[in-house]
């Protein structure tokens, strides 16, 4: 089930953070960030918003969903989303993104943006491809992986109007 976060899902989001971004392979975030750090930087006030995947009362992961850029680039959305490993392979990712797709459409954007999806991250991107996402362009070795060395950092786009042609590369 999705639903919008509150304030007293943080202790179940946090792990799930925190495991991520301390594993360095999917997430351009400091994995020195604190608990503090990160819960300011996740838990964006509205007029983002902020949902978890659960289970009953168990977190199996996250998602938040804002304005790209603000002023001429706010007609276009943007998003981050974790799930916890142990809920990895059965539908979670694919339940927060066709959410945060449904939102930006009914909050009137007419695209997703997301600015740095992690091309070791193989998983995620195709999930978003099957969702229609295309790959715009890759940041060659903008990101430090842990095992892979330097990887490059997709663009993927989903235009809420219509098909995209991506380009040649």
């Amino acid at each position: 089930m999705i639903r919008p976060a509150t304030a007293g899902d943080w202790p179940g989001i946090w792990p799930i953070v925190h495991d991520v971004v301390t594993a360095q392979e999917t997430f351009p975030y400091d994995p020195a960030m604190t608990e503090e750090e990160a819960r300011a930087s996740w838990l964006r006030p509205p007029p983002a918003r902020v949902v978890v995947a659960a289970d009953g009362g168990r977190v199996l992961g996250t998602a938040n969903m804002y304005a790209n850029r603000p002023g001429p680039g706010s007609h276009v959305a943007s998003g981050s989303l974790m799930v916890a490993a142990t809920a990895r392979g059965r539908g979670v990712g694919r339940a927060l993104v066709t959410d945060m797709i449904a939102w930006a459409r009914t909050a009137g954007f007419v695209a997703i943006q997301f600015n740095a999806v992690v091309e070791t991250n193989t998983s995620a991107i195709r999930l978003y491809e099957s969702l229609g996402f295309t790959t715009l362009g890759v940041a060659p070795g903008a990101f430090r992986h842990p095992v892979h060395g330097d990887v490059g950092l997709r663009i993927m786009w989903l235009d809420l109007r219509g098909p995209v042609t991506p380009l040649s590369g």
